[in-house]
């Protein structure tokens, strides 16, 4: 009995897979008439819920706002058709149609939460040594073997998540990085790169894997970046830039968010200037203080971060471009999605840490699967605290509740993954995170009301409808 329900949800999704394969080549000719008709394909197929409701918004989003509509007709036209084909294709196929559903399942089977996604580090390898590097302080010689990291991808499938992150160290100095792509051509990668490696050679690889997506490092133009990055370091970043968009690759950026640069990175000049280099998606992180030289001063001001909350959800719905805030976006999320909740972090010695800037662990993938590493009791620890405060402007443990972090480290016998981690528990760094955090509630506190009376009134009127 078994095996026919097993060849029965076989020949299920197979047809599944036909249909949404056929649905992305019909997207391809015509994306401004198709799009509708493939989202209502992708709202029946849909299992939970709260999936359902994301496609209507996406649906709405995409017949009122210009922005939308010019940003996802531009991908389907100007991307790559390999690239088209395996990278769109794994990501929103295979990583949220088919993969939730089954990470759904494979928690249930096996009483763990599976994420939807993670982040590991190939090599702790850099060809720089930018100023307040988040992974200044690893180790430059550590790094996962290709034979851990390709069994890492199959016990990732198995559990149905096929959606992984790259950093380091920087991953193109990873030897065997195209061949770990190629070998699973099912999953999506996204790789944060600082950018000077990308030649042609690599351009064009990129292109014949088809399922890797560099996000590249900047701090800004040509000054800011350089002076964070190392002199010349803007004009490679921009060459490099100008051969993915020559051969229709997907490409975002990263830009490490700071007191001094707020402005210039979340102004029209340069998000325009992004959009004419052809960059799809960006990511901000706020500023934290950990790694290489830890400087608190260097957070945005709680004045900022309002801003930012103002921002960038102004340029998603009037730019061609899709950016996410991080911490600011913890509304979209339900706050931290960190400990394993929604992702977590594999550095390059095999540590497994709760997030890129919980520098902090129990286990090791070296040692232990993919699954037993998410039975750790530290993220275990994170997730029954989860959220960390009801106020999703404030959903970090490490700059907004700062009092959590350190009872989970407490709690989980974690241990520091390298010197210096535990900064962000005692001392100075500490004490200054905890005077922001508080700093931080006092303003965003009267934000969080204000859009929480936002959405009931919007609530209400849906209602009335």
């Amino acid at each position: 009995m078994q095996w026919k329900t097993a060849n029965l949800d076989f020949a299920k999704n197979f047809v599944k897979e036909q249909v949404l394969r056929q649905a992305l080549g019909y997207l391809e000719k015509d994306p401004e008439v198709n799009l509708p008709k493939i989202l209502n394909l992708v709202k029946l197929l849909a299992i939970k819920k709260e999936h359902k409701e994301q496609v209507e918004q996406v649906a709405l989003a995409y017949r009122q706002n210009p922005a939308i509509r010019t940003f996802v007709n531009r991908l389907f036209v100007a991307t790559h058709p390999n690239i088209k084909h395996r990278l769109i294709y794994n990501w929103f196929i295979n990583a949220m149609i088919f993969g939730i559903p089954k990470q759904t399942q494979m928690s249930q089977k096996h009483g763990v939460h599976v994420p939807n996604f993670f982040l590991v580090d190939p090599t702790g390898a850099c060809n720089l040594a930018c100023e307040g590097c988040w992974a200044g302080k690893y180790a430059k010689k550590n790094s996962l073997s290709f034979e851990r990291l390709d069994r890492l991808f199959t016990e990732a499938k198995e559990l149905g998540i096929y959606w992984a992150v790259m950093s380091g160290g920087e991953p193109f100095v990873y030897p065997r990085l195209f061949e770990l792509a190629g070998k699973h051509s099912d999953m999506a990668f996204m790789v944060y790169t600082n950018g000077t490696l990308i030649n042609e050679e690599a351009a064009g690889k990129i292109v014949e894997v088809g399922n890797l997506s560099p996000a590249i490092s900047l701090e800004g133009r040509r000054e800011r970046t350089d002076a964070r990055r190392g002199a010349g370091t803007f004009d490679k970043v921009i060459g490099a830039m100008d051969l993915l968009k020559e051969r229709g690759v997907i490409f975002g950026v990263s830009i490490t968010v700071t007191r001094d640069n707020v402005m210039e990175v979340t102004s029209d000049d340069f998000i325009d200037f992004l959009v004419d280099k052809g960059v799809t998606y960006g990511w901000f992180f706020h500023y934290i203080p950990i790694g290489r030289d830890p400087d608190p001063e260097l957070m945005v001001t709680p004045e900022q971060r309002a801003y930012l909350a103002e921002r960038i959800p102004y340029i998603r719905t009037h730019k061609p471009i899709m950016l996410a805030d991080f911490w600011n976006d913890g509304e979209m999320t339900g706050g931290c999605i960190a400990g394993g909740r929604r992702y977590f972090h594999i550095n390059a010695a095999g540590d497994v840490e709760p997030c890129a800037f919980v520098h902090f662990a129990v286990d090791n993938i070296k040692d232990k699967t993919l699954l037993e590493v998410l039975r750790s009791p530290l993220f275990a620890s994170f997730q029954k605290r989860q959220p960390f405060c009801e106020n999703h402007l404030r959903p970090c443990p490490v700059i907004d509740n700062p009092d959590a972090l350190r009872a989970i480290v407490a709690e989980s016998g974690a241990r520091p993954t390298h010197p210096g981690a535990e900064t962000v528990l005692e001392g100075l760094v500490a004490e200054s995170l905890d005077r922001k955090a508080k700093n931080w509630a006092a303003v965003c506190n009267a934000i969080w009301e204000k859009r929480r009376s936002g959405h009931q009134a919007q609530s209400a009127c849906r209602k009335c409808e």
